[in-house]
């Protein structure tokens, strides 16, 4: 049982390598060493290889055909956590962010975003659904709730091809100031499965934000569920 535990976890270390490298662009949209090239790099049996590359195979980050080897199937887009930016702004580099506004109205919120937002309960706020799409790939689905103050203005701009947050410091007259970020992982109901083009019950990475001005205002609360086979959240940490 010790050995298969063994094994186990060394195809797991050997996945988690190579996909760093695929994340990283060091393949590109390309081939992938042969596994006999693996093995003598990562000093490894070529069974283990060939188990860490079906690993990869079935998060459908890499494709495997006889005679032509492993392929790196789909593009995985890495996303900072050290800075506070809107989702152009951080894929900026990656292609164009598309944002298709699905809703957006006046509700009365739930009192735990009341709460969150500090605004006084049975006052309005705005409520906005878009679904965001890299190079024409659907990415997340996003929810936020904005102040009235802020959000209002934002129904004679245009979502579609702007973040959010840049729209906000222009409506404020100040920048951001800092965010509470939470992130967990979730699987894909129905619903986001299909805004998504994901099988039912894909792993999504769930973000929740709460976006403050620089004079510490809540003002914006978002829940955004991210393609887990698309992205990859990356920070910087130190430890004082």
């Amino acid at each position: 049982m010790l050995v298969g535990w063994v094994g186990w976890w060394r195809n797991l270390a050997v996945a988690d390598l190579l996909r760093g490298q695929i994340v990283d662009g060091q393949f590109g949209r390309g081939r992938l060493p042969r596994e006999a090239a693996l093995a003598r790099d990562f000093r490894i049996s070529r069974n283990t290889v060939r188990a860490a590359l079906d690993l990869l195979r079935e998060e459908g980050l890499v494709e495997r055909c006889p005679g032509v080897g492993t392929t790196v199937a789909a593009e995985k887009y890495p996303h900072g956590l050290h800075r506070l930016l809107g989702l152009a702004e951080t894929l900026h580099e990656h292609g164009e962010v598309v944002n298709l506004v699905r809703t957006m109205t006046f509700i009365e919120p739930p009192a735990a975003v009341s709460r969150r937002l500090r605004v006084p309960p049975g006052e309005e706020v705005v409520y906005l659904e878009r679904l965001r799409r890299l190079n024409g790939v659907p990415l997340s689905p996003d929810l936020t709730y904005l102040v009235r103050e802020v959000g209002e203005p934002l129904f004679d701009a245009d979502l579609a091809h702007n973040d959010i947050f840049v729209l906000l410091e222009a409506i404020a007259g100040q920048p951001l100031g800092t965010a509470e970020l939470s992130l967990e992982a979730v699987n894909a109901d129905a619903h986001t499965a299909a805004a998504l083009e994901a099988p039912r019950g894909a792993a999504l990475l769930m973000v929740e934000r709460l976006t403050h001005l620089s004079d510490g205002r809540p003002v914006d609360l978002e829940f955004i569920r991210f393609r887990g086979d698309r992205l990859t959240m990356r920070g910087h940490l130190n430890r004082e």
